[in-house]
């Protein structure tokens, strides 16, 4: 198995859970946060939705430049989990045409001309899923002080019993 392989499956499982997460954003109040430091829910269901386009680049592209960030707005969910589908599906894509050795050359990430970080792209791979799964916890958190079911993830919740899958 090369290295993309295994990241494409650890991707995909992980992206499946967060897609359940995401399900459950409420459209209702998009501005609410748990603290005033806090990005909104409607924010953090939006970079969430963004995140997995990141693994694409981070596979096909040498940087990524933030100075063109337009910054967040308030979608729908339906409409985030449009945009989440979409960026999943070029990210399996790209994962499954990576070899051993794309994953060795340097990225780069960028706010205009300064060079924040720099590492080979399968750290940046691993490094964004990791931020995903990160992200998708703080979301489970305002599922919870928003009195929203949270989906099981890596075993049941309160809410929810673990998933049955069929062996293979």
């Amino acid at each position: 198995m090369t290295i993309a392989q295994a990241f494409l499956e650890e991707f995909s499982e992980e992206m499946a859970t967060t897609r359940r997460v995401l399900e459950r954003v409420p459209g209702g109040n998009p501005g609410w946060k748990p603290h005033p430091k806090s990005f909104s829910i409607a924010h953090l269901a939006q970079l969430l939705s963004f995140m997995p386009g990141w693994v694409t680049n981070a596979v096909r592209d040498t940087e990524l430049n933030l100075a063109g960030f337009a910054g967040y707005s308030n979608e729908k969910t339906s409409d985030l989990l449009a945009t989440f589908d979409k960026h999943v599906t070029e990210a399996k894509a790209a994962l499954a045409a990576a070899k051993d050795a794309d994953l060795a050359v340097t990225w780069s990430l960028k706010r205009g001309p300064v060079v924040m970080l720099s590492m080979p792209h399968g750290a940046v791979v691993r490094q964004t899923i990791n931020h995903i799964v990160h992200h998708r916890g703080q979301m489970t958190v305002y599922l919870r002080l928003n009195d929203i079911a949270v989906p099981s993830i890596y075993g049941p919740t309160a809410d929810e019993r673990m998933p049955v899958v069929p062996p293979v």
